[in-house]
């Protein structure tokens, strides 16, 4: 399913997905994820785009995908065969050896797309994941995120925007 969290900007959204990711604990009340309370293993099933980028700007678009990649257990080897595989969906794949920070923002955020997905998680979280983003591209990532709820994943996406939602969503919060 596709699932969104739906409110103004301060509502709370982002510092659930912090809560649900482990990153903030609740003052009271406890969060369970594929069953049980957030651990290790779960974690590593998780894929996850923060509002923010994060991506190291000073090193190469590839370089990021193999760090990051590996920090999710997967070989080198696994993550080039995937990870050119999602770039050239993402129209990113002439820009393999260039730097992050020669990225447009917009090309950025495609790319931080892309390292939520590559370990093939099966909860992908996005927290405002079409901010930046201009209609192509948008309609670009919308396509993955139906691609993948296809394929099986859960998808939890956070917006502002109620258009999106009734466009994207089977569930809202």
């Amino acid at each position: 399913e596709i699932f969104a969290m739906l409110g103004p900007n301060g509502a709370g959204k982002t510092t659930t997905i912090r809560m649900i990711l482990d990153i903030l604990k609740p003052d009271t009340g406890r969060i369970e994820v594929f069953g049980a309370p957030i651990n290790d293993r779960a974690k590593e099933r998780i894929g996850y785009m923060p509002e923010e980028r994060g991506l190291y700007r000073n090193v190469l678009v590839f370089d990021v995908l193999v760090y990051l990649g590996q920090l999710k257990g997967m070989s080198r080897a696994d993550v080039r065969a995937r990870a050119l595989d999602l770039l050239e969906h993402a129209d990113l794949a002439a820009n393999v050896k260039s730097k992050v920070s020669e990225l447009s923002k917009g090309m950025q955020q495609k790319l931080q797309f892309v390292t939520t997905v590559l370990h093939e998680p099966s909860l992908i979280i996005l927290d405002e994941p079409f901010s930046g983003l201009d209609p192509v591209n948008a309609n670009l990532i919308k396509e993955e995120i139906y691609s993948l709820a296809q394929k099986g994943c859960t998808i939890i996406f956070s917006t502002h925007r109620m258009e999106q939602v009734e466009e994207i969503c089977d569930k809202i919060v």
